[in-house]
């Protein structure tokens, strides 16, 4: 019990971390120009936080249809991706990245690289390793 609880707080502690220190959430509100929603956000957080912890405690089965699946995917990959985009430019990953490798002028092929391989392993991991 003590471990779990340790661990959680440790867990818990970098997610904190994560969304205060590099402002991710606010990054993501400026991007969107929606400033006004915040309580929004907030309570975004805390209930995905909340049902995260709970499913991930009772291991939950559902039961959709493929047709309600796919808004559902849809909405975590624009969720995940803009989370790796405010992440990224918070870092201002890109920019050093094309530096060191040569490319500085042509960012858009980096970002088209990334994002048609994130595709592909995508489709490939669907095709070939998840059963029917």
């Amino acid at each position: 019990m003590f471990v779990g609880l340790a661990s959680g707080l440790a867990v818990g502690s970098g997610v904190v971390a994560f969304l205060s220190v590099l402002g991710i959430i606010p990054r993501l509100m400026q991007l969107t120009k929606t400033m006004k929603m915040i309580r929004f956000y907030e309570w975004a957080v805390v209930i995905g936080v909340i049902i995260g912890s709970m499913a991930s405690l009772w291991n939950p089965i559902f039961t959709l249809t493929r047709y309600l699946l796919i808004p559902i995917g849809l909405a975590t990959g624009v969720f995940v991706g803009m989370l790796a985009a405010a992440l990224t430019e918070v870092l201002n990953v890109f920019p050093i990245l094309a530096k060191r490798i040569g490319i500085d002028g042509k960012i858009v092929y980096l970002l088209m690289a990334i994002v048609l391989g994130k595709i592909l392993g995508s489709l490939y991991q669907w095709i070939y390793f998840v059963q029917k």
